[in-house]
């Protein structure tokens, strides 16, 4: 991957909005002074071998195979939690609530402030309206009805969690935006004020009504254009209130830093984790249900009993080859043989981490039933607390 100077020419009238804009100016000075930025790029903290743009041709052979297509999506409605306005109002009596919108947007309600993290409300995550992975199960909440907002944080600028639609509707919310550095050029140009980005390298922070968010390493990789020109940072966030403190993991394959991080950070009331959208044919950018369980347990200094793990970056969109319901299975497995709390929620189902969730694998009865039944979860390690768990 090579990196370019942004050019203006006749063409760029052309270019749809979404693809946003690449960063320029004291922007680009900014970037070439991160030390996360070499020879015209931004770097991962351990290379990644490969991308999924070096193995799209085998990833097409599996993708339109009928009968992958059949196990890649559910086969009855996904069971989205019937949120209500007023079930977001009351405040959280722990202090902190998460509520999962779908793939990697989650809303964390934290020491009396609103994060609303990756936000994607539009039905495709594609710059185009009618092509593209269109969404598996309805908006939960509409995004008028989450209750105000302090603070939208964007992990990098995939299509899947940084939406042009979605934003440009934010713009009314009053919320700042607390972005990796560059992706504040996308959000320019579809009409954010500069004076509500903040923009963060590496292990910068920033504070925003009483919290401290914090930028934090990632392995993985960006671009919404046809150029992938890695001018924009990805990352994963650590969000500290006076109370509670969370972690997000955006995109991320796995790697050592996350015991870094939690060293440094941790422990965390609760890890929002990516544990979908893997393949054998891009192992370094995307974690494995079982590398986000390892993940999680990094983060908090390997203690099975400290916070509440919440998978992300599944169940939404068909983003890979994989079963629709296995990244959750397979959470559900590592973590029980671990003793690690976990919940796994229902689309627009607000929880607080404190208290966890009735034990319920609602994914499996949307899912098609794998070729000889659902396997037994296995039991709890016995290192877990009384308090664990599921959706």
């Amino acid at each position: 991957m090579t990196g370019f100077r942004p050019t203006s020419s006749p063409l760029d009238a052309l270019r749809p909005a979404a693809f946003g804009a690449g960063p320029s100016g004291e922007r680009m000075a900014r970037i070439r002074r991160s030390p996360n930025f070499r020879d015209g790029v931004f770097v991962n903290p351990v290379a990644a071998s490969r991308t999924p743009s070096g193995s799209m041709a085998a990833f097409l052979t599996t993708y339109f195979r009928k009968e992958e297509r059949v196990r890649r999506a559910p086969v009855r409605a996904i069971p989205v939690h019937p949120t209500t306005v007023a079930d977001l109002a009351a405040p959280p009596a722990s202090g902190l609530r998460l509520t999962w919108m779908g793939h990697s947007g989650v809303l964390a309600e934290i020491d009396g402030r609103r994060v609303l993290f990756d936000p994607v409300w539009s039905e495709r995550c594609s710059p185009f309206a009618f092509a593209g992975p269109r969404r598996m199960h309805p908006v939960p909440v509409p995004l008028a009805e989450t209750g105000p907002l302090d603070v939208v944080v964007i992990s990098h600028d995939h299509y899947d969690h940084l939406d042009m639609p979605t934003v440009r509707a934010l713009i009314r919310s009053g919320a700042a935006f607390v972005v990796p550095l560059g992706v504040g050029a996308h959000l320019e140009h579809w009409g954010v004020p500069a004076g509500r980005i903040t923009e963060l390298d590496w292990h910068e922070s920033t504070t925003a009504g009483g919290l401290t968010l914090t930028a934090t390493p990632a392995r993985h990789f960006c671009g919404r254009a046809l150029r992938n020109t890695q001018h924009t940072l990805w990352a994963s966030w650590v969000v500290a209130g006076h109370g509670h403190r969370i972690f997000h993991s955006g995109d991320t394959g796995y790697f050592p830093g996350f015991a870094e991080i939690g060293a440094q950070y941790g422990p965390f009331d609760a890890t929002m984790v990516q544990i979908g959208a893997y393949s054998d044919m891009w192992p370094d950018i995307h974690m494995t249900p079982e590398e986000g369980l390892r993940a999680h347990l990094d983060l908090q200094g390997g203690d099975p009993a400290r916070g509440v793990l919440l998978p992300i970056h599944w169940g939404t969109f068909n983003l890979a080859p994989h079963p629709w319901a296995e990244p959750a299975d397979r959470t559900v497995v590592a973590a029980r043989r671990a003793g690690a709390r976990y919940a796994v929620p229902r689309p627009g189902q607000p929880f607080e981490p404190a208290d966890g969730l009735v034990p319920d694998a609602w994914w499996r009865e949307a899912a098609v039933t794998p070729a000889g039944g659902w396997p037994a979860l296995p039991p709890m390690a016995a290192a877990a607390p009384a308090l664990v768990t599921e959706g």
